[in-house]
């Protein structure tokens, strides 16, 4: 089992910016990446469609042989990651808990405020998971759908980002919060104009560093975690457009993507849902 991948999935190529995380907290492992690029975006879809997705995604994962699914998408966090669990026998981390644990550390006058998808807003998951932490919490949430394409057209900084951040977050701002928790993969990489609207008083909680924090202490608490190996493998597959893949997350992964294969999903002949 030690020397299995770990398998990551995501609607698209988001997820990259969690596979960074992963790299560089554990650089022995090796890592298979699906991105579900024929069906993004998810932050639209229904909870049942979502679900649906993440159960053909967790099969394909599962017919290559890995030791832990990493759910490197809000939307499926908040509302398939108990489904996709209940299917499997090895360790499930998703990104919603890890980010409700690291807002709740750093918070100071207990205001949180969370962005996303529209269905990762929609869910309420990251309100219950923030509430049953701490009830004294206040969560203020907003759905950013149009900082997706923004990322993925490249304008992460300059006039239309600034006008984009500032439409969805002066509100946020008034209303007094202290951390803000990035609730999509693909946020990261719109931190820096983030963090000028919001102010520099904001923490920004990035969820794809805490959830391959979590991952690592999950590996090392069951002795899974490689402590060597020589040449790690980083397999990427998508369900279309290899090529627009590669060149977007050559931007979020911040080195180049040699070999991106494109697969079928739903797999023809599905493998058992338990290893």
């Amino acid at each position: 089992m030690k020397d299995l991948p770990v398998g990551i999935f995501d609607s698209g190529v988001g997820g990259l910016t969690v596979v960074k995380e992963v790299l560089k907290l554990m650089p022995f492992e090796d890592v298979v990446y699906l991105g579900d690029t024929a069906r993004v975006p998810y932050g639209i879809r229904s909870k049942e469609t979502v679900t649906r997705y993440a159960i053909e995604n967790t099969e394909f994962l599962l017919s290559i042989g890995i030791k832990m699914i990493i759910i490197a998408c809000n939307t499926v966090s908040a509302v398939a990651i108990e489904e996709v669990s209940s299917r499997v026998d090895i360790p499930v981390v998703g990104v919603i808990k890890p980010g409700a644990l690291a807002a709740l550390r750093v918070t100071r006058n207990h205001r949180i405020g969370v962005i996303g998808t529209e269905t990762t807003i929609n869910s309420s998951t990251y309100q219950r998971e923030l509430k049953k932490l701490d009830p004294d919490i206040e969560v203020f949430v907003k759905a950013c759908p149009l900082f997706v394409p923004l990322v993925e057209e490249g304008l992460t900084g300059g006039e239309i980002a600034e006008l984009v951040v500032r439409y969805y977050l002066d509100e946020m701002k008034d209303n007094g919060i202290d951390t803000l928790v990035l609730g999509c993969t693909h946020y990261p990489l719109l931190k820096a104009v983030i963090r000028d609207v919001v102010g520099p008083e904001v923490v920004l909680i990035d969820s794809a560093v805490e959830t391959a924090e979590a991952a690592r202490d999950i590996l090392k608490e069951i002795d899974l975690l490689r402590q060597t190996n020589p040449s790690p493998s980083r397999r990427f597959f998508v369900t279309d457009s290899p090529e627009r893949f590669r060149s977007v997350g050559e931007r979020f992964l911040g080195q180049s993507l040699d070999m991106v294969e494109k697969v079928q999903i739903p797999l023809r002949n599905p493998v058992s849902q338990k290893l």
